[in-house]
């Protein structure tokens, strides 16, 4: 495995509010705003075809990541929260369409470790349970990497960034077992690692919100040129 390293400084865009702030503090109007990382893009002919699958994370670094490989790469996503491996083994099909990939960036984690109750509200570990417990995880991304093997396109795993105290319905730090056993996945698979976890737990204090898996605009920044640097690295073979 070949992990990334730090690249340039992002060009600053708008950052989807979903991504940063949690639904309380959205006000109607903006709840009714089409995300604009979410909406389809008609490729440029003659550049790459990319792929980023993550959850509100990814979402938070699409449109910055778009704008910094301009006119390099035709960057897709899907107008989705990818959400928990087992939403990604139901539609990984959808997600990937009929398309040639010349290289896909693949994250699940957050949503695998969270905790929820019978009604689905986030809570505490004692009150609820785990999406996908380790094991199943594993299992799952095991699943999800086999099946993009398939389309031929240069992978890319993104480790899971961190989940700091104090966020809702998560343990602090929970994401270091899962990043290991995905680590693992990857290596008997064969697929790029880019250590977005590392960074970003380098910079934590200065990036990330307090209490929340979500990052500052600053800090989406930061992260879309750690993944444009993975990118790049892949495109360039």
């Amino acid at each position: 495995m070949r992990r990334t390293r730090h690249a340039s400084r992002a060009t600053v865009l708008a950052l989807a509010f979903s991504a940063l702030c949690p639904p309380a503090l959205l006000t109607a109007a903006d709840a009714k705003q089409p995300d604009p990382a979410l909406r389809p893009i008609e490729d440029v002919a003659g550049l790459p075809r990319v792929l980023l699958l993550g959850d509100s994370i990814s979402i938070g670094y699409t449109l910055l990541v778009r704008e910094l490989l301009k006119g390099k790469a035709n960057v897709h996503r899907p107008a989705d929260n990818c959400g928990a491996t087992e939403h990604g083994l139901k539609q990984l099909d959808k997600w990937l369409g009929d398309g040639k990939w010349d290289v896909i960036h693949f994250n699940f984690g957050l949503h695998d470790l969270k905790y929820l109750d019978e009604k689905g509200r986030y809570v505490t570990p004692d009150k609820g349970k785990q999406v996908a417990p380790l094991p199943v995880y594993e299992q799952n991304l095991r699943q999800l990497a086999a099946r993009l093997k398939k389309t031929g396109a240069k992978l890319i795993w993104c480790s899971t960034t961190p989940v700091p105290e104090g966020s809702q319905g998560r343990v602090k730090g929970a994401e270091a077992e899962y990043n290991a056993a995905a680590e693992k996945v990857m290596k008997d698979e064969g697929v790029t690692v880019d250590d977005l976890h590392a960074y970003a737990a380098a910079h934590q204090a200065q990036i990330q919100l307090p209490k929340n898996v979500h990052f500052t605009e600053d800090g989406y920044k930061q992260l879309a040129a750690q993944v444009v640097a993975s990118i790049e690295a892949q495109l360039g073979k």
